[in-house]
């Protein structure tokens, strides 16, 4: 990724075709990684996961609610110096705030974490659904309150546009490639397990995700986002992106390991801090038409940088979330043994079967 982030800071594609460069990204690249998805994916564990109604919504209050009402929370605190941050960065973090969850990001992080990458596929895939419609309300809610950074703002456009733009990319390049995806490894398993397992091929999805990190960071040279703000700004920013990021993720894990198994833990702690700029940015170009070209940069910054700063962190978070896992792993096949034991003993000496441990057991269930 640094590899990448720093060709793009070199070398841009030229703005004439930075609009094609998007589109083949957006569709070509995502649709890659749900139909390896899709082809590595058992299709009963996905529809188990799509019918867990009250994990959608404990996971979606967070995703939407929590986190747009704690950036809100930092914008107005940093707003109380009219002097000291420019208004379109924190239009920018209220809008990343109220973006839906990444769904191809998170979908490889969990899946290498070691998570329910069925239950990260059903919530993006609800979350983004729901995107058009909570996003747009919760911009609209938080930067009409008639406070002195939102003065930049043009007056909101219609929002058809955004629900056609979202709806279309979510069923050409998530709906359809997993569905495909669904097919093919039902009519030939053998042959996708030889491809995707022992041959590695399912790595193709943690390229295309470099590739679409690399379109953003492009986009944003490209539009010298990074150099149109004030030095002291740009880091103040990352600093806050950063805090946001831990504050999120933290909040997700322990509300989530009072009552969820810590493979759907590591699922929400993925769902709730990662954001898809593949929305915030269509926003900010139809919901804010009449935005100058530089102040819709500017409001897109720190949604360019989070696609960095949750990269990183979230890597690095996988190595402690993997090991957490593996502990209540080999505690369940601890638990197994020690009942198949007293199976064998009660057979053996023909006394009914009872576990060792009633209380890990039912945990475990």
């Amino acid at each position: 990724m640094g590899i990448l982030i720093a060709f793009a800071s070199q070398v841009q594609v030229p703005r004439s075709q930075q609009q094609m460069k998007k589109t083949v990204v957006n569709y070509l690249a995502v649709a890659v990684i749900f139909f390896v998805n899709g082809c590595t994916l058992p299709t009963q564990v996905l529809v188990e996961n799509l019918s867990r109604w009250k994990v959608h919504i404990f996971t979606q209050v967070q995703c939407y609610l929590l986190t747009s009402s704690i950036s809100y929370g930092i914008v107005s605190i940093c707003a109380t110096d009219r002097y000291f941050m420019d208004p379109a960065l924190l239009i920018g973090i209220i809008i990343l705030g109220c973006l839906p969850t990444a769904i191809s990001f998170n979908t490889i992080m969990t899946r290498k974490a070691n998570g329910n990458g069925a239950l990260t596929i059903a919530q993006s895939t609800i979350g983004n659904l729901l995107g058009p419609f909570l996003t747009t309300a919760l911009v609209k809610l938080y930067t009409g309150t008639g406070v002195w950074y939102t003065d930049i703002l043009p007056g909101t456009e219609g929002f058809t546009e955004t629900y056609r733009y979202v709806f279309k990319q979510l069923g050409l390049s998530v709906f359809v490639p997993l569905l495909a995806g669904q097919i093919i490894v039902s009519v030939f398993p053998r042959l996708v397990k030889i491809v995707f397992i022992e041959w590695k091929m399912n790595k193709l999805s943690s390229f295309a995700l470099l590739i679409v990190i690399w379109s953003t960071y492009d986009g944003a040279f490209e539009s010298d986002a990074f150099s149109s703000v004030q030095s002291d700004n740009m880091v103040f920013v990352v600093f806050i992106l950063v805090a946001l990021f831990l504050v999120w993720i933290a909040i997700a894990i322990l509300v989530s390991w009072l009552w969820l198994s810590r493979e759907d833990t590591i699922a929400v702690a993925y769902l709730v801090p990662t954001k898809t700029p593949a929305m915030g940015v269509p926003i900010t170009t139809i919901m804010f038409a009449g935005l100058s070209e530089a102040a819709q940069s500017r409001v897109q910054l720190p949604m360019v940088i989070y696609q960095g700063v949750q990269t990183t962190l979230s890597s690095l978070l996988t190595i402690p979330l993997r090991k957490w896992k593996a502990i209540e792993s080999s505690r369940r096949r601890l638990v197994q043994a020690e009942t198949s034991e007293l199976n064998d003993l009660s057979q053996d000496t023909g006394l009914p079967t009872r576990p060792a441990n009633n209380r890990s057991v039912s945990t475990i269930a």
